[in-house]
């Protein structure tokens, strides 16, 4: 290749080249374009964020700082900076000025920024300045701090910050939350974690848990009306059943705050208090007395059933709650009030009670029918009146009863001899009568003063010094133990040498009577008659040894003078037939003369209670038939008819045999003695109830009504001579078995002596059988 041909390749290959980068040089010039059309873009959106940023900033009245190294400078909010430089009392709204009066204003502050300039933690206070209340919140992003400041003057600088309110609201004890409208919890303090036993809210709700159905559907219920909604619940928590008020408000901005109160207190009281209301209403319903209830508005607000009793007032009128007024009303119209002059000035008086705040004095109404009646008013504690009727005019009566008795009493007492007082249980002296003064020689003036027991010991010891005494009275007077108070009585003597008999007696009020006799004169008289008692017992017994000696001493020529009578009258024709009549004679006298002795020293026997039975079984018809053979002989001669009664059903007795027929010896004896000629002498026997009736009957003159009285006496003088003991003695030996004698008799008609003797004897002791003095 030529130089021509290189010279044309180069040159074509420098316009390639020229053609080549021109090409290359439009396409950057393009490329470029684009770039700076893209950075213009980009501007245009950079400062339209940072107007955005910056009129959001000064919309919501704060100010934005950026810190780096502690230098802060203001990125947005000029005016919201002046505003805390006001609030502050900063008289320049410098960035720098600001930080340096936050980080001044407390040293927990200055520890809070420091840890957010240097360590990026972030941090949220409030700092109070002259003029108002300064709110910070801080945040770190890459190299710098960020402050975000606002300001709160005037009435506004009490309000906390949401994170501040938050923190409160957690602190609360109770649980409280905020709920979406369909009730469900979106944000929850401490305590309602704490009562649901959940750490989170993500947690309940993953569980299904919830405070309480009902509350969620109180807070549906607020959300969905606008309205503010309450309702009182009872739960269980913390392991006891609670009672909580859930109050729901509607928040501005949606969502429902709810707070609850524990009122697990308040309504347990509440409770309580309507129980004893009731308890009370119940007990006033009980009682005697009327019982109203009047409230504040003056209506009735209870009643018991007596109230409507005692005034006639219909029960269906009174459950319509009249007024005070209207009850007056109509209890005048039935004239059922005390009368007065002036009823409108007076029942505007009993309306005036209710501005009355303590209790008024008992009232007394005397009403047209006769009745006395007490009103009690007091101001009830749930406002309004109480009002108590009582019907008194039993009591009154009673009353004027006990006075009269207690003047009786007194005018009893005043008439007594013996000096009487009635101490009561407290000591005091209540009663005494005249004698009682006179005896200790004391006035009523002085017992008045001395008013107890100790002051009444103060008047009467200068006449009685036995303190002892004194003392053991007083314990009956005042020692509570019923032991203490049993009834005494004794004897002391007095300073004057009186002897006084003293008693105690417990009374059944509790109080105690003390009387006081003088018997110096009948102790001395029962000296005089224990001495005149010892002397006639004296003589008594030399009498009973004289009547014993003497008839003993008579029983041994006795004795003789019935041998020989009875020799003489069986002598035969040796002597006459008027000598053997006189000698018959003799014997029956000696013989009577000797039963008479022995009667005598029976008697004597029984009087010393030495007497004793020979007890066995008797026969009791045999015994009968024995004493009809005895004295067949005696009755033969004056043509008297002995009548024995069969007494085949009454088989034996427990007693003494000789002693029974001598009892009837005495009786046949008698009964032949008084029975005329031609007359009939019964001897019968029946058993009865346990016992066995001896009887002899006869159909003589009879015994006068004046001598039946006397009949069993002894030493009664009897026609036939003799000392007249044989009555005496069957009244004697019949007691003796433990029986007992009975006489039927007329004047003209018989008698008939029936012994009552029991089938087993009894032996008893007889000392009121002793000889008449």
């Amino acid at each position: 290749m030529n130089a021509h041909e290189l010279m044309l390749a180069a040159a074509a290959g420098a316009v390639c080249l020229a053609i080549s980068a021109a090409l290359w040089a439009f396409a950057q010039r393009r490329a470029a374009d684009r770039r700076i059309a893209e950075l213009r873009a980009r501007i245009r959106q950079l400062e339209l964020g940072a107007e955005t940023a910056q009129a959001s900033a000064e919309a919501f009245d704060s100010a934005l700082l950026a810190v780096e190294d502690g230098h802060a400078l203001l990125a947005s909010g000029e005016e919201s900076l002046g505003v805390c430089c006001e609030a502050l009392g900063l008289t320049e709204a410098d960035p720098q000025f600001l930080l340096n009066a936050l980080m001044r204003a407390d040293p927990d502050h200055t520890r809070r920024l420091r840890g957010l300039i240097e360590r990026g933690e972030a941090c949220a206070f409030e700092v109070k300045g002259p003029a108002g209340v300064v709110t910070v919140e801080g945040r770190a992003a890459g190299a710098l701090a960020w402050l975000r400041v606002s300001a709160a003057l005037g009435e506004d600088q009490g309000l906390p910050t949401a994170p501040r309110f938050a923190a409160f609201l957690n602190a609360r004890q109770c649980p409280a939350w905020i709920a979406a409208a369909d009730g469900s919890p979106v944000w929850v303090n401490a305590a309602w974690l704490k009562t649901v036993g959940v750490a989170s809210l993500d947690e309940a709700a993953q569980r299904g848990l919830t405070f309480d159905k009902g509350a969620d559907t109180v807070a549906s219920e607020a959300a969905n009306l606008g309205q503010r909604r309450e309702a009182v619940r009872w739960l269980s928590a913390d392991g006891r059943r609670r009672a909580f008020l859930i109050a729901a408000q509607p928040l501005e901005g949606g969502g429902v705050g709810v707070w609850t109160d524990d009122l697990t207190d308040l309504e347990e009281a509440r409770e309580e208090t309507k129980r004893n209301v009731e308890a009370h209403d119940e007990i006033l319903n009980r009682i005697d007395d009327a019982v109203v209830i009047f409230d504040r508005a003056k209506r009735v607000s209870f009643h018991n059933t007596p109230l409507a009793d005692l005034w006639g007032l219909e029960p269906a009128w009174l459950t319509e709650r009249p007024t005070h007024g209207e009850v007056l009303d109509r209890l005048r119209q039935r004239r059922r009030l005390p009368e007065t002059a002036d009823y409108a000035k007076w029942k505007a008086a009993e309306l005036g009670r209710y501005e009355q705040l303590e209790s008024a004095p008992d009232d007394m109404w005397s009403l047209p029918d006769g009745r006395t009646l007490r009103v009690v008013r007091q101001p009830h504690p749930r406002g309004g009146l109480l009002i108590l009727f009582s019907d008194i005019t039993g009591e009154l009566k009673m009353k004027a009863q006990y006075n009269a008795l207690i003047q009786v009493q007194q005018a009893t007492l005043d008439k007594l001899s013996d000096a009487v007082a009635v101490f009561g249980s407290d000591g005091r002296i209540r009663l005494h009568n005249e004698s009682f003064e006179r005896f200790w020689n004391i006035t009523p003036l002085q017992l008045e003063a001395a008013g107890d027991f100790e002051g009444v010991v103060e008047l009467c010891v200068h006449k009685l010094h036995d303190m002892g005494f004194w003392r053991e009275l007083k314990g009956r007077v005042a020692d509570p133990d019923p032991a203490a108070r049993m009834p005494i009585t004794g004897e002391v003597q007095t300073s004057d040498d009186r002897m006084v008999e003293y008693r105690t007696r417990p009374l059944p009020d509790g109080a105690t009577l003390i009387a006081f006799t003088d018997v110096t004169d009948a102790r001395r008289l029962e000296s005089a008659l224990a001495d005149r008692e010892q002397a006639l017992s004296e003589a008594e017994r030399l009498k009973r040894d004289f009547v014993g000696n003497v008839s003993y001493e008579l029983r041994t020529p006795l004795t003789t003078i019935i041998g020989y009578s009875e020799l003489l009258e069986h002598s035969g024709d040796a002597l006459p037939e008027r000598a053997r009549g006189y000698a018959a004679s003799v014997k029956t006298a000696a013989t009577q003369l000797a039963r008479s002795i022995d009667d005598v020293l029976d008697m004597a026997q029984i009087d010393a209670d030495e007497m004793a039975l020979d007890l066995s079984d008797v026969n009791v018809a045999d015994l009968l038939l024995e004493t009809a053979s005895r004295w067949h002989h005696e009755a033969e001669p004056n043509k008297i008819s002995i009548v024995l009664q069969p007494a085949t059903n009454v088989g034996t007795i427990r007693g003494d045999r000789r002693r029974l027929a001598q009892v009837l010896d005495h009786l046949m004896e008698n009964a032949i003695g008084q029975t005329p000629a031609g007359g009939t002498v019964t001897l019968a026997a029946r058993k009865a109830l346990g016992e066995v009736q001896l009887q002899v009957s006869d159909t003589g003159r009879g015994i006068p009504f004046h001598v039946q009285a006397h009949i069993f006496d002894r030493f009664i003088g009897r026609e036939r001579g003799g000392p007249g003991l044989g009555l005496a003695l069957v009244k004697a030996l019949t007691e003796l078995h433990g029986g007992w004698v009975a006489l039927e008799s007329e004047p003209g008609a018989g008698a008939t002596f029936t012994c009552h003797l029991p089938e087993e004897a009894q032996t008893v002791s007889q000392p009121e059988l002793g000889f008449a003095r």
